[in-house]
């Protein structure tokens, strides 16, 4: 049977070629997205600086238990956003086992040295990677360090840092080096200023069940090449993000393959129904029938995977280079070679298209001989019944998942935004044949001229063949037009909710972070209206039952009113405090928390706190989900600093920084207080706060080129198939434009009836397809900002629609102007 689906495909190149297209396209972005995937499963981390260490006892990670919708229990874990921290009394108790050498509890402050950010250490965590001294001597006193040599500090020098945004000026007792730029104080010091212990090393070869029995279940024992998995580096936080991206990318991706193969799929076999008439009429059973349809399909899927699996190992290649350069992945973090991710595609590929041609050519192989030819001969103008029933039921789901969708809050309508969207453009590919004999009955009002009736009786007499036409169209336009705009509504909410918000017109900031007494400082300026040290972090929340971050600003409550606008719909700021919290209105209408509620989330670092929602605010986007009091997060955050301080002014204090004596500007003495008070602080600087609004922006631009590259890829993909499928539909009507051409219709009729054909199918397609995106976006666009409409760019409409109208028309026009030019007699021999 391969070997006559072989030699068939020979004599059939067009339908062949536009699988082929449908099916490589679809395998190298799935190889792509599989080999990130892969990479970050199989990336073990090195060891770094536990390399000399044999176990390490460490929190990096959480696991929160709940129940499946089915009521069996489940478990899921996540990584810290602050690292977790362990119990100092635990060293003793592992001291205390047998065949323990030695333990070392590792402190662990962030120091800003050298113009940026390092580790610092006590010095007995020195002998864990090891770090070797090269000149000088271990630090004595508190006011003593070791630097890394990458720092380019010398022995005997001094050196400003900040640590915990106190501004210190030490003095260089050695130089090491390790396997990263680290310094290092007395331990007395490091346990001062830290009280985070991030892990606990062990020497020795303790049992690793007594081990586990004294962790408990909260902590992770670490042993051998698992080391590394201690750590909290750029490294774990990029395996996640190959990761998530990768898998759920990847999800849409394959739905997206299933519609385009399908349809593809579909359409070829609907071509070849005279040549399966005749293979039924002349005896051959359904089986044969089948087996030959699904053997040409393996052909075609294992050509599909022998070109896109390659093409998507080298896509996945230029990602990675393209996640490193943009500083979303680490240099450090190898990309997996993707011989799994690719097999796996390979094996998707085919089965997928056999499966597809399997269930196209269920109906043309169960027919009766005696019936084969008259089913060839004229094709029924809507499908069966029980597409029709589930269209039916598909188009209900449809409709109650979108009133649901419009009607939820938070982050439940953009979950459920999604399956909306493939809801509806399922439905479309169910009902297309009544869809299309619908809009013949309504385009036949319209087109009154003689081409123009002809297309409507064509529109009619080939609904069913026009379905997968249809259905590419919709898919592209409702692709395009919705999930595209998505991230230009975040990132505009993000802005002007930010600046809308910021009451502040001056911040104070510096580099290696504040102090909280800063903040005090300039509240008591004269000319100093309100100040609040700002600073961020993320909280653990669990959305059904699966654990989520969410991000937080950290803030010190004096003064907050004055200093932005959260737009507040219950509750009170001035509540907020050490055991409540203020949430935004799509993070509390996700939940169902209002003003008062008892809320149970996880700091950054793992820690359960139970708080009372003290407001609920509708700038979520600008200023994150949460907004939590300074008192709340003391201790359980790797930066115990304000990044910022927002600062206003009195009324005659609103000019920008640096003015004085106009109308309007702030008093010279209060700029030259403040200034006075960041010169204290390295690369300190008082500037406007707009720029921090600027900044929200700038970062938001950066983050959302990944989203931009993800989404750019389904809605090319998505054209890529109208394109296929309307290439397809054309170069079929070799026969029908010829006959047409035989019975005295002329060349310049006959493109007029394919035009209008083409414009009927592709307004019915723009207006499906805008319907289906209006209604996606206005439920996401709601969740994010509350608002029922939703911001798009003139010129995104226009692509949209414009590209998807040229595409359309091209891929038509072309094909058939072709074809009209081609000898009359050529045609009407052709078979496809």
């Amino acid at each position: 049977m391969l070997r006559l689906a072989f030699r068939m495909l020979r004599h059939r190149p067009g339908s062949a070629v536009a699988t082929l297209l449908a099916l490589a396209a679809g395998a190298m972005i799935l190889t792509a997205m599989g080999v990130l995937v892969e990479s970050g499963v199989r990336s073990v981390p090195p060891p770094g600086r536990y390399a000399a260490a044999d176990i390490i006892v460490a929190r990096p990670d959480v696991t929160v238990s709940s129940r499946d919708l089915d009521g069996s229990p489940q478990t899921s874990t996540i990584a810290l956003p602050e690292g977790g921290t362990v119990p100092v009394s635990l060293a003793a108790q592992i001291r205390a086992l047998p065949s323990v050498d030695r333990v070392v509890v590792d402190l662990t402050v962030p120091v800003f040295v050298a113009g940026g950010f390092v580790e610092g250490h006590g010095w007995a965590s020195a002998g864990l990677s090891p770090y070797t001294l090269q000149e000088g001597n271990p630090p004595g006193r508190d006011d003593e360090i070791v630097a890394d040599a990458r720092l380019g500090l010398a022995p005997g020098a001094t050196v400003d840092v900040v640590v915990g945004g106190d501004p210190l000026r030490l003095r260089v007792s050695g130089v090491a080096t390790g396997p990263a730029p680290a310094v290092f104080l007395t331990d007395a010091r490091a346990a001062a200023l830290s009280a985070r212990p991030g892990a606990i090393a062990v020497f020795g070869t303790p049992s690793p069940a007594a081990l586990a029995r004294l962790a408990g279940p909260d902590l992770r024992v670490y042993a051998g090449e698992d080391r590394g998995r201690a750590l909290r580096s750029a490294d774990g936080a990029a395996r996640d993000l190959l990761i998530v991206a990768g898998t759920g990318f990847g999800g849409y991706v394959v739905l997206l393959v299933v519609f385009v193969v399908a349809g593809t799929v579909g359409l070829s076999v609907r071509h070849r129904r005279r040549e399966l008439a005749l293979l039924r009429a002349i005896a051959a059973t359904p089986g044969q029938a089948r087996r030959l349809l699904v053997a040409e399909a393996v052909w075609v899927g294992a050509a599909a995977a022998a070109l896109g699996t390659p093409a998507g190992l080298l896509a996945a290649r230029w990602v990675h280079g393209s996640l490193v350069s943009r500083g979303f992945v680490p240099a450090s973090l190898p990309m997996s070679p993707g011989l799994v991710a690719a097999a796996a595609v390979a094996l998707l590929t085919v089965v997928s298209a056999a499966l597809a041609a399997l269930l196209a050519g269920r109906r043309i192989t169960r027919v009766r001989p005696t019936q084969a030819l008259g089913e060839a001969a004229v094709e029924p103008a809507r499908g069966g019944r029980v597409r029709l029933v589930s269209g039916v039921v598909v188009l209900a789901g449809a409709a109650t998942s979108s009133a649901f969708t419009v009607a939820a809050g938070g982050q439940t309508a953009l979950a459920a935004a999604t399956g909306m969207l493939y809801l509806c453009t399922a439905a479309v590919a169910l009902l297309a044949p009544w869809i299309n004999t619908f809009a013949a009955g309504v385009w036949s009002h319209v087109f009154r001229t003689a081409p123009g009736r002809l297309a409507v009786a064509n529109l009619r007499a080939n609904a069913r063949g026009s379905a997968a036409v249809v259905t590419a169209l919709v898919l592209a336009v409702g692709f395009g037009g919705s999930v595209w705009f998505v991230q230009d509504n975040l990132e505009r909410g993000t802005v002007s909710q930010s600046a809308a918000g910021l009451r502040a017109d001056r911040a104070l900031v510096a580099p290696g972070g504040l102090p909280a007494a800063a903040a005090d400082e300039v509240r008591k300026l004269p000319g100093v209206r309100a100040a609040t040290g700002l600073s961020h972090t993320n909280v653990l929340v669990t959305l059904m039952g699966e654990p989520a971050t969410a991000p937080a600003q950290v803030v010190d409550p004096a003064g907050l009113a004055g200093t932005m606008d959260l737009r507040v719909t219950e509750g009170r700021l001035d509540a907020l405090a050490a055991d409540t919290m203020a949430v935004s209105s799509m993070r509390a209408g996700t939940h169902g928390w209002h003003a008062g509620s008892r809320a149970r989330i996880r700091l950054g670092d793992g820690t359960p706190v139970t708080l009372t929602v003290a407001a609920v605010y509708d700038r979520g986007l600008g200023f994150g989900d949460f907004t939590l009091s300074r008192a709340t997060v003391a201790g359980h955050t790797a930066m115990a600093t304000d990044e910022a301080i927002l600062i206003r002014t009195d009324p005659a204090g609103a000019g920008a920084p640096g003015t004085s004596g106009a109308p309007g500007s702030a008093p010279a003495d209060v700029d030259a207080a403040l200034a006075r008070i960041a010169a204290r602080y390295p690369g300190g600087r008082v500037t406007a706060a707009s720029q921090l609004t600027a900044r929200v922006g700038n970062d938001l631009a950066v983050s959302a080129w990944l989203n931009r590259l993800l989404i750019g890829v389904m809605v090319g993909y998505a054209a890529l198939a109208a394109a296929n499928v309307m290439v397809m539909a054309a170069l079929s009507r070799r026969r029908e434009l010829a006959l047409l051409r035989l019975v005295g219709v002329t060349r310049r009729q006959a493109a007029r009836m394919v035009r209008a054909e083409q414009a009927g199918l592709l307004g019915t397609a723009l207006l499906l397809g805008a319907a289906i995106a209006a209604v996606t976006l206005i439920a996401v666009v709601k969740a994010l900002t509350g608002s029922l409409l939703p911001y798009v760019p003139p010129l995104g409409w226009a692509l949209v629609l414009g590209g998807t109208a040229v595409l359309a028309l091209v891929t038509t026009i072309v094909p058939i102007g072709r074809l009209l030019r081609a000898p009359l007699m050529e045609n009407i021999g052709q078979r496809e």
